[in-house]
């Protein structure tokens, strides 16, 4: 069994437990209404540079404790401090030492965009994302029929919220292609063994439509690497390992951006 499988179980008995601590109707009834459904897809967009989600993740299933000393609003303010267009914010528990209340922290503190990053399968996590005040939510083409990824794409949007799709390999993509997706994300982790090529991104963008907005997921750690992704023309990068383990967040964030 591979670890996406193991997150998958345990991540239906979770949402399970979560339904009988807050029902679904608790949560619609929190929703308030009137949210710009597009904030974080605005912030992918610029011209001259790429834009980076800067990730908040404490802990990943193959290193262990990134962040031992971890603030979730204080590493969400240095984000901003340094440039960040967006914030990630991991919210599972069990593999990823998250939570769904550092997204309501983070998002009480800072004024840009946030992505939920977790394990979306059910209906459920879409509304507790928007309960807690998320821009935007991460489906996982892996973990989702293309069915599945159209509902979830539908609901967000009546959510008011935007999407990022993500995909490793080429059926995946060709399954996200058939829906409306608008960001696409290209993980060159692969989520079955958790090794990273960068190389993945540029197979699979040549394969993408250049309406949509591309994101690079994983492994990214140098300016270089970032000067190259721009120039194939990814929007985005979704950055957190690198981040987390610096000593100076703004800093290493103006390095990455390019910024003296």
């Amino acid at each position: 069994m591979t670890i996406l499988d193991k997150i998958y179980r345990h991540k239906l008995y979770e949402i399970a437990e979560n339904k009988k601590r807050i029902p679904l109707e608790v949560l619609k009834k929190g929703i308030q209404k009137g949210h710009d459904a597009k904030t974080f897809s605005r912030a992918l967009k610029c011209d001259t540079n790429i834009s980076i989600i800067a990730e908040i993740k404490k802990a990943s299933p193959s290193l262990g404790v990134i962040k031992e000393d971890f603030n979730p609003i204080e590493i969400a303010r240095l984000y901003k401090a340094g440039g960040a267009a967006a914030i990630s914010v991991l919210t599972d528990e069990k593999f990823f030492q998250g939570n769904l209340k550092y997204l309501m922290d983070v998002k009480k503190s800072v004024n840009l965009p946030i992505l939920r990053k977790d394990f979306i399968v059910d209906a459920y996590q879409i509304y507790e994302a928007r309960f807690a005040g998320a821009d935007a939510i991460l489906l996982i083409a892996a973990l989702l029929s293309k069915d599945e990824i159209q509902c979830f794409l539908d609901l967000a949007l009546e959510m008011e919220m935007d999407c990022l799709v993500e995909v490793h390999a080429e059926a995946e993509l060709q399954k996200v292609l058939q829906t409306s997706a608008t960001i696409i994300g290209i993980n060159n982790r692969d989520l079955a063994t958790f090794k990273i090529d960068l190389e993945t991104t540029g197979r699979l963008m040549s394969m993408i439509p250049d309406e949509k907005i591309v994101v690079s997921e994983s492994g990214i750690k140098s300016r270089a690497e970032i000067v190259k992704l721009f120039k194939m023309g990814i929007s985005a990068i979704l950055v957190g390992e690198t981040l987390m383990k610096s000593n100076d967040i703004p800093t290493k964030l103006h390095e990455l951006l390019g910024i003296p």
